[in-house]
């Protein structure tokens, strides 16, 4: 016989706010773990671009590459060594023509090695003219692997502000810390009446058990009166019949 019952109100809320957590976790747990990292590299080393094993997220500010890349895009590069660069590929580098701190994406339009320096010729394919100054191998910061998701970088630079910092990562922070403390409250209030429940029907077979004993035992009562009542019976009608055996002799 089974008397599982059917989830109430509770479970069934308790169960939807596990899920949610899970996709929370799913989605936080790994942009925050890709964001310290990075965070912590930048910290360490200013003048490299922080990567997260070996592939660099960027940023697109400039429509120069418009329409392989566009701007707002967040594109993803892979560190390369300069050696394996060839023409054709699309590059992130330190702009020479910049303050050194700016990456620049485009196109290797040729490769330069003299005196045993390795340089590149690049262009934005959306620029008429090539970039002014050759890019050394120096500056070189990675290559696209042609991936990108289109308008993400405007919410990486939300994300990098102070407005952002507190939208997409502390409210989610206390969000999910406020999901933890009532689903653990509903699951403690859960046990609580399960415990309440198992709590009755011990109680319940407890009495039943102590019924049945009892009417066990009022029974075997019964079956022991009723033996020596027909005990007492046999030997009263021996009685009878010795006395009148007696009789008869006299």
């Amino acid at each position: 016989m089974n008397n599982k019952q059917p989830p109430n109100k509770e479970e069934k809320f308790n169960k939807v706010l596990t899920v949610i957590g899970a996709v929370l976790c799913v989605i936080l747990i790994p942009i925050l773990i890709v964001n310290c990292t990075l965070i912590v590299k930048s910290m360490l080393n200013k003048e490299k671009v922080p990567d997260f094993g070996g592939f660099l997220p960027l940023i697109v500010l400039t429509e120069s590459m418009d329409p392989q890349i566009k701007m707002g895009d967040l594109i993803f590069c892979k560190t390369i060594e300069a050696e394996d660069v060839k023409e054709g590929d699309v590059i992130s580098f330190f702009d020479p023509a910049g303050s050194g701190s700016a990456v620049v994406t485009h196109r290797v339009e040729k490769v330069i090695d003299e005196n045993g320096e390795r340089s590149f010729i690049t262009k934005g394919i959306n620029n008429n003219t090539e970039d002014k100054l050759p890019v050394p191998a120096d500056n070189l910061v990675g290559k696209y692997i042609d991936f990108r998701i289109p308008g993400a970088g405007h919410v990486a630079i939300f994300m990098q502000s102070t407005e952002g910092l507190i939208v997409c990562v502390i409210l989610p922070l206390v969000a999910f810390v406020a999901y933890d403390i009532i689903r653990r409250k509903m699951y403690e209030k859960t046990k609580g009446n399960d415990m309440q429940v198992l709590m009755a029907e011990l109680e319940t077979l407890k009495a039943q058990k102590a019924a049945e004993e009892k009417a066990k035992a009022e029974d075997e009562k019964a079956a022991l009166l009723a033996e020596l009542e027909e005990l007492r019976r046999m030997q009263n009608a021996e009685r009878r019949t010795q006395n009148d055996e007696n009789e008869k002799s006299d």
